[in-house]
Parts: structure tokens; C-alpha cells; sequence
């Protein structure tokens, strides 16, 4: 199904599962003590989270599975959707029989992997769920339904338009002027203080608890990718710089692209300006066309390998390059978190709740309409024309650019793995 028939379906269908669930929620709930944070008798042991449709969130929720981990001493689940299963693998933070994968495909799948996820919940004996998306529908409905007594989410307290059932028991305020990562972890948070509040969590959230980084990759995944490497460039990759281009965004955002022909123009100055640099254009299967097309457009010393390596095969390509531009997508957030000192072009988004965790230097426009995309309007914007990425120059993105080429390898080694507040780029105020 595409990302607007699922809002439809979120919207028209959801708003009234979501009403009846919360009757059977409460109903059910009479009959269940009430409990509340990490009293010994109800603490949580069987700790399921939700995050079904965004690769990069996977990452970004990454510290927030650490703190669950190491704070509750529970064993962790972890639902998503099957397409995206790849980005959690990455972690390597779930064993395999905890991760339940659905369909969506189609209805009928999304259906009936659904049922089978409230009877899979039972099997595992859920005892706490974390509902890691913004204000979905479909997933309150799998938090409402999936058994668990303790129920976190992110609740409407006062905002409109955002109802999605009377569900949780653990009502977290969504703050829209912090990351998003320190918003995850405030749910964690909220079955960690001992005592009711409203709304959770009222605690600060020290921006060491935001460090993370992928597992590296083994000896022999370097050495096979060096092959490939090899094969594709004709030299060793550590020869000379390999400047890596992720030129698309998900479906669930087309606004987020930077235009091909300024990829073009980006990277035929930079192979003129270093006669040794190689330039790697990334991308799925699907997006492999269009990618070989940008690459003949560029140059002779800029190549595909969309289509051509696999998401586990990320972090050692990752750790073979110099540096990565690449539009606000799933893949700047696995690079970063690889170390890979990341320039992502941001537009419809923000920085500001969104940067990757890790090597990253943002460049974002900031235009009086940006950002256009929210939790309140759950993602859709009505822009039908992305200024915000066209605001963003050749010449600017050329800049950081060389400069992360030249010094790549010691901000690959030396920075912290945090955002990268200070490094933001904000073109619409450039002495910021």
C-alpha cells in the first residue's frame, strides 16, 4: 500500500477502531490491578516496543532501547513492519525470535499479520509496551490490544485532531522543540519514576544519554566489501577519498529530495577538485536506474552501487568512505551512527528534532514555512513545491563537502556521537 492510502486507512478507519478498543480497554482494565512505575510488584519483565514505518527512527530510538535495557533489566520485543526489519537488524539489539514483522502490503495482510501479533504478544507474556511512534492509530490500536498492562505513549492531552483512544496508562507529552531521540527516551522514562505524574515525564534528559553508534562491522564484511570496493572503483579503497551520494527519501516524504541535476553539478566539482576522489551513488534495487543515470551524467570517476549491496553491508561500506551528502532519509542516520562524518540536506523537516545521531553536519534552509511536516499533521504536508530544498546551493553544499573530504578521517575518529547541534548550517541566517 502507499504511505497516502495508509493515512486514509490510519484516519477513516482508525479514529473509530481506536473509540470501540478504548471500551474494551477499559472494560478489561476493570478487572486488572492498576500499576504504576517500577513498584516491585509490578515490575515491568517482558518490555515490547513499537516502530513501524520509519528506517531512520529505528536508529534514533536506539538509546532509548539502551536505558530500557539497562534501567529495567527486562527482556525487549520489537514490532516494525517487514520492509523495514533491515534498519533493527543493524542494531543487533534483539534477538530474532523477539522481533515480530508486519505486512503492509495490502490490507488483508496488514490484517492478518495484526492478528497474529495479539496472539503473538499473549504467547510472549507482554507484560509493558512502548509505543515509539508519534500518534499513529494503527499502533495505539496494537498497544491498546496487545495485552500489556502497562501501556506509554505519546498522548494529546490538549491538541487537537490528534485522538487516537484512551489507551495508555502512561500519558507522555510529546515536546516539539526537543529531538526526537530525547522524546523517545522520556517514555522510557515514564515507567522509570516511582510516583503518578501529568503529564510523564517530568525529568531531564542528559544529552550523554543520546551517544550511540552501530556495531562495527567484522573482518570479514570489511574484507568483502573491500572486494567489491575494488572491483567497482579499480584501486584499493583507501587509496584516496570515496565520497558517498544518497540522492533519494522514502516515499513517505518526496518533498525531502535535493534536485539531480545539483547532485550532478555537486559532484562534478568535486571529482575537479581532487583528480583522486571516487564518488559512490547509493540507493535500494528500486532506485538503481535512476541512480546509474545521475552517475554517466557526472563523470568517469562516479559510480552505482544502488541495488548492489544490502543493509547489513552498510556499516562496512560506511567504514571504507570519507564522508556521505545525502538527503533527511534512513540512510544519513545509519551512516552517522556508523561514525561516517554525514552532511544531510534538510527541508520539509528540522534539524532540530531529526538530526542524526553521530558525525553529522546538517544544511537546512529555514524558510518561514519550514518545517511543513509534524506530529499534528501526521506527516503531510500540502507544499506542492519544495522551495525549501531548492533554497539550498550548490555552492553551500560544495563547501561542507570538501571540507568533510579533507578532513574526514579525524572527525570520523574524534567526534562525539551525539547530535551534532553546532554544526547545524541554517543558510536562511548564516551568521548562526
Amino acid at each position: 500500500m502507499n504511505i497516502d492510502t495508509m493515512r486514509w486507512i490510519d484516519r477513516r478507519i482508525g479514529t473509530p477502531l481506536c473509540a470501540i478498543a478504548t471500551l474494551f480497554v477499559r472494560v478489561a482494565g476493570l478487572f486488572r490491578p492498576k500499576v504504576q512505575g517500577l513498584k516491585a510488584e509490578g515490575r515491568p519483565r517482558r518490555v515490547l516496543m513499537i516502530e513501524l514505518s520509519e528506517m531512520g527512527t529505528t536508529i534514533l530510538a536506539a538509546p532509548s532501547m539502551r536505558k530500557a535495557r539497562e534501567t529495567l533489566g527486562a527482556e525487549l520485543f520489537f514490532v516494525i513492519f517487514r520492509k523495514n526489519v533491515g534498519s533493527l537488524e543493524l542494531l543487533q539489539t534483539f534477538p530474532r525470535d523477539n522481533i515480530f514483522t508486519i505486512r503492509d502490503t495490502s490490507l488483508i495482510h496488514l490484517a492478518l499479520d495484526t492478528l497474529a501479533f495479539l496472539f503473538w504478544t499473549r504467547r510472549k507474556a507482554i507484560d509493558t509496551v512502548i509505543d515509539l511512534e508519534l500518534f499513529s492509530r494503527f499502533t495505539a490500536l496494537l498497544t491498546g490490544l496487545c495485552g500489556a498492562r502497562r501501556r506509554v505513549g505519546f498522548y494529546r492531552f490538549h491538541n487537537e485532531g490528534l485522538y487516537r483512544g484512551e489507551m495508555l496508562t502512561h500519558r507522555v507529552s510529546y515536546n516539539p522543540h526537543i529531538h526526537i531521540s530525547l522524546n523517545l527516551i522520556s517514555l522510557v522514562n515514564a515507567l522509570i519514576v516511582g510516583e503518578r505524574q501529568v503529564p510523564y515525564t517530568k525529568t531531564l534528559i542528559e544529552s550523554e544519554d543520546l551517544t550511540y553508534s552501530l556495531p562495527k562491522p567484522r573482518d570479514d564484511e570489511m574484507a568483502a566489501m573491500e572486494g567489491k570496493l575494488r572491483k567497482l572503483i579499480g584501486r584499493a579503497p583507501g587509496a584516496a577519498p570515496i565520497l558517498l551520494v544518497n540522492p533519494n527519501a522514502s516515499e513517505l516524504l518526496p518533498h525531502r529530495r535535493w534536485m539531480p541535476d545539483r547532485y550532478a553539478a555537486l559532484i562534478r566539482r568535486v571529482l575537479a577538485h581532487d583528480e583522486s576522489c571516487a564518488v559512490i551513488i547509493t540507493g535500494s534495487p528500486a532506485e538503481a536506474a535512476e541512480a546509474a543515470k545521475l552517475a554517466q551524467q557526472s563523470g568517469p570517476r562516479c559510480f552505482s552501487m544502488a541495488g548492489l549491496t544490502k543493509l547489513s553491508e552498510l556499516p562496512a561500506l560506511y567504514a571504507h568512505a570519507t564522508a556521505m551528502v545525502t538527503n533527511d532519509s534512513g540512510p544519513s542516520h545509519f551512516a552517522a551512527a556508523a561514525g561516517l562524518p554525514t552532511i544531510v540536506l534538510f527541508g520539509p523537516e528540522t534539524p532540530k528534532l531529526y538530526q542524526p545521531l553521530g558525525t553529522s553536519q546538517a544544511i537546512y534552509a529555514g524558510l518561514a514555512c519550514s518545517p511543513c511536516v509534524s506530529a499534528s499533521n501526521h506527516r503531510k504536508t500540502a507544499c506542492d513545491n519544495n522551495v525549501c530544498m531548492q533554497a539550498i546551493s550548490v555552492d553551500q553544499v560544495y563547501r561542507v563537502v570538501i571540507a568533510a573530504l579533507e578532513h574526514g578521517e579525524a572527525q570520523a575518529d574524534d567526534a562525539p556521537l551525539a547530535p551534532a547541534r553546532a554544526a547545524e548550517t541554517n543558510l536562511a541566517n548564516p551568521g548562526h
